[in-house]
């Protein structure tokens, strides 16, 4: 599987702009937690969440790779990739809390210059 950086200023313009929300397609079951996010103008975005620590059946990321997910989360900031051509947030642990999905794209929002406070989430239930 093919899963390199990405940088948050390659992602669309909208992202950054206006009031933007990232709803989830099923819940916050597992360590990847796949969603999308919308602008105001119906824009969509896919972009999935990734707990970079999940090593059952097999590691989710290599090495060194997540070791710079937790090198960029404890300063503060959220390492983004491409993951089988969809943006992903890649964060620290196994699973997700409403907590660490509202703390991933409140760094996401920041990350792109833009106001946390237009930002929401909308979390699905299984």
């Amino acid at each position: 599987m093919s899963v390199v950086e990405l940088d948050a200023f390659d992602l669309p313009d909208w992202v950054g702009e206006g009031a933007v929300a990232w709803a989830t397609e099923e819940g916050l079951g597992g360590h990847l937690v796949r969603g999308s996010l919308t602008g105001p103008s119906d824009q969509a975005l896919p972009c999935d969440l990734l707990a970079v620590d999940q090593a059952y059946p097999a590691p989710v990321l290599d090495e060194e790779l997540r070791t710079r997910v937790h090198q960029t989360w404890s300063h503060g900031q959220v390492l983004l990739l491409t993951r089988e051509g969809r943006a992903t947030v890649a964060t620290p642990g196994t699973s997700y809390t409403a907590d660490r999905v509202l703390e991933a794209f409140t760094r996401v929002a920041r990350a792109v210059g833009a106001d946390p406070g237009r930002w929401s989430v909308r979390l699905g239930l299984n």
